[in-house]
């Protein structure tokens, strides 16, 4: 059931086990949950909130932050795109391999090393792949929301299946930098 509701709602229930400090776990209770390798979980493991942990992202400014790439030339160009289509300034950004790129990762149930797809982080939800991109097109100005709603119309599973070739392709296809350029 748990794996369930990780499934559906990733943003919701990401968590990660990590070891506290003897003099940290009074204020702290144990993870009841099994650890990676099968076992069950020691006194030495909790569970993590990364929603509550990097809450503070939203405290001041509540626009979501689109997580992207750095290093790819065809995802700094995507963000030049939005940035260039956003008049009203809608969205933020952060490159995945920033640590606070890598903290929002985490909270959206991701790895922090994964950088296979660009992320949309609102204060409540997240988004990956097609889903991340249709939703960046409905923040930014006309015809892309239009063109968002009629995209929604194909199927999930066929929208990331082109995703995922163009982004496992990205670098061959048009390179990478050596530095973020935005």
């Amino acid at each position: 059931m748990a794996l369930a509701v990780a499934l559906l709602f990733p943003a919701r229930c990401a968590r990660l086990h990590v070891s506290i400090p003897a003099q940290d776990r009074r204020s702290r209770r144990p993870c009841a949950s099994h650890s990676a390798s099968g076992g069950r979980g020691n006194s030495n493991e909790y569970v993590v909130d990364w929603v509550k942990a990097s809450s503070s992202f939203f405290e001041q400014d509540s626009r979501p932050i689109m997580l992207f790439d750095g290093v790819c030339n065809l995802c700094n160009g995507g963000v030049r795109f939005v940035r260039d289509n956003d008049h009203k300034r809608k969205i933020r950004y952060e490159a995945l391999q920033s640590e606070a790129g890598k903290k929002l990762l985490q909270r959206s149930g991701r790895s922090p090393d994964d950088i296979s797809s660009v992320v949309l982080v609102e204060k409540e939800r997240s988004y990956i792949k097609s889903e991340a991109v249709l939703k960046i097109m409905e923040y930014i100005d006309m015809p892309f929301p239009q063109l968002a709603l009629f995209l929604q119309f194909v199927p999930l599973f066929l929208r990331d299946f082109i995703y995922d070739n163009v982004a496992n392709n990205r670098y061959t296809i048009f390179g990478r930098s050596e530095t973020c350029e935005i």
